[in-house]
C-alpha cells in the first residue's frame, strides 16, 4: 500500500482522532468494535498492531546443501541464517551427511555460534536451534565479555613477547574463536532489533541509530582480536631475540590502554576524553613507526615489522570506537 494523508480530526472538545485506510483494515481482518494497540517508538512514531505480543515468533528456515560445495561455503550460508535471526534452521543434505561432515558441522556450530544446538538429526537432516534468550546475554554484557576476552589476549600477547612463552602464544590463537563467537552474536541482536522495535528493549537499545553505531563497534572489536591473534603467530615464527623489545612492550601497553579507554568513552557523555584517546592513537601510529624504522637499520625481521603494525592498527581501531561513542552521544535532532 502507498503511504496516505490523513487529517487529524477534533472531537468531543478533547479527543484527537484519525481514520485507518479501509483497503489495510479489510485485508488484516479488522472491523468496528475490534480493538488495536498503539506503542509509541523511540523515533517518536506509532506501532499500530491489532494485538499485543504476548509470546515471541519463531522463526525457521531450510538450508539444502549443494552437494560439492566447499564445508566453509556451506558454514557461511548457515552463518547468514544465524546472523539473519532464525531460531531453528534444518540443514538438509540430499546425500546424506557422512560422520566427518556431521562432526565438522557440530564443532563450526559450538565454535562460531552461542546459543545454536543441534537439536535434532537423522541420516540426511540436522536440526540446529538458538536457545539463548536475549535478555540472558544483552548487548551491553556481551560487549564486556568481549571486551575482557580482547584485553586479556592483548596483555598476554605482550607477556608471550617478551618472556618468548609459545604455548601462551598458541592459546591466545585459539581465544580469537570466542571472540568472533561474541562478534556474530552481537550482529544478530543487532540485526533483530532492526527488524522487530520491540526487541530493542531486550538487548539494551534504546534508539534504532544506535545499532548501526554499535555494528560498527564490534566490527572494530572483532578486528582488534585479529590482531592480537596476528600478534601471537608472528611471535611463534620468530627465530631469534627481538630488538628493542622494552619499546615495543611499551607502545603495546599505549595501544592497549587507548582501546580500553575508547570502550569506557562510549558510557561518557563528555567528548573531551573520547578526543583524547584519538589523539593518543596517533602517537602509537607514529610510536610504531619510529621503532620500525629504527629495527630495520639493525635488522630486517619480518615478523616485528608484522608485530608493530598489528599494534598500530590496534590504536587506530580504538580511536575509531572513540570517534563513534562521540557520534552516539551526540544529541539526535529533533
Amino acid at each position: 500500500m502507498p503511504p496516505e494523508k490523513r487529517k487529524v480530526q477534533l472531537t468531543g472538545g478533547a479527543t484527537l482522532i484519525v481514520s485507518l485506510p479501509i483497503k489495510w483494515a479489510r485485508e488484516i481482518g479488522l472491523s468496528a468494535g475490534d480493538e488495536i494497540f498503539l506503542a509509541p517508538q523511540p523515533d517518536r512514531s506509532l506501532l499500530l498492531t491489532t494485538q499485543p505480543k504476548t509470546d515471541e515468533q519463531i522463526y525457521e528456515a531450510t538450508i539444502k546443501l549443494v552437494s560439492g560445495e566447499s564445508q566453509d561455503n556451506n558454514l557461511r550460508l548457515l552463518v547468514a541464517h544465524y546472523l539473519v535471526g532464525y531460531d531453528i534452521i534444518k540443514l538438509i543434505s540430499p546425500g546424506g551427511f557422512g560422520a566427518s561432515d556431521r562432526k565438522w558441522i557440530k564443532d563450526a556450530v559450538r565454535q562460531r555460534l552461542i546459543g545454536l544446538e543441534v537439536v535434532g538429526e537423522s541420516h540426511d537432516e540436522l536440526i540446529l536451534q538458538s536457545l539463548l534468550n536475549y535478555r540472558d546475554l544483552p548487548l551491553a554484557k556481551a560487549m564486556q565479555s568481549m571486551t575482557r576476552l580482547i584485553s586479556s589476549m592483548h596483555e598476554d600477547a605482550l607477556h608471550a613477547l617478551r618472556n618468548r612463552d609459545l604455548e601462551l602464544a598458541e592459546d591466545i590463537i585459539q581465544r580469537d574463536d570466542e571472540v568472533d563467537r561474541f562478534y556474530l552474536l552481537i550482529v544478530r541482536q543487532l540485526k533483530a532489533a532492526i527488524e522487530d522495535p520491540g526487541l530493542s528493549e531486550k538487548i539494551g537499545i534504546t534508539h534504532p541509530r544506535e545499532c548501526l553505531g554499535y555494528r560498527l563497534i564490534s566490527k572494530s572489536m572483532e578486528r582488534i582480536g585479529d590482531h592480537a591473534e596476528k600478534i601471537a603467530r608472528n611471535i611463534i615464527e620468530l627465530d631469534s631475540g627481538v630488538e628493542s623489545i622494552d619499546r615495543i612492550c611499551e607502545m603495546g601497553e599505549m595501544a592497549h590502554d587507548v582501546f580500553m579507554r575508547g570502550i569506557a568513552s562510549l558510557s561518557k557523555e563528555n567528548t573531551k576524553d573520547a578526543n583524547s584517546v584519538i589523539t593518543d592513537a596517533a602517537e602509537v601510529v607514529a610510536m610504531g613507526i619510529a621503532i620500525d624504522k629504527d629495527i630495520r637499520k639493525e635488522c630486517n625481521i619480518t615478523e616485528v615489522s608484522f608485530i608493530l603494525e598489528s599494534l598500530r592498527r590496534i590504536a587506530e581501531y580504538g580511536a575509531d570506537i572513540a570517534e563513534i561513542s562521540i557520534n552516539l552521544n551526540t544529541e539526535e535532532l529533533r
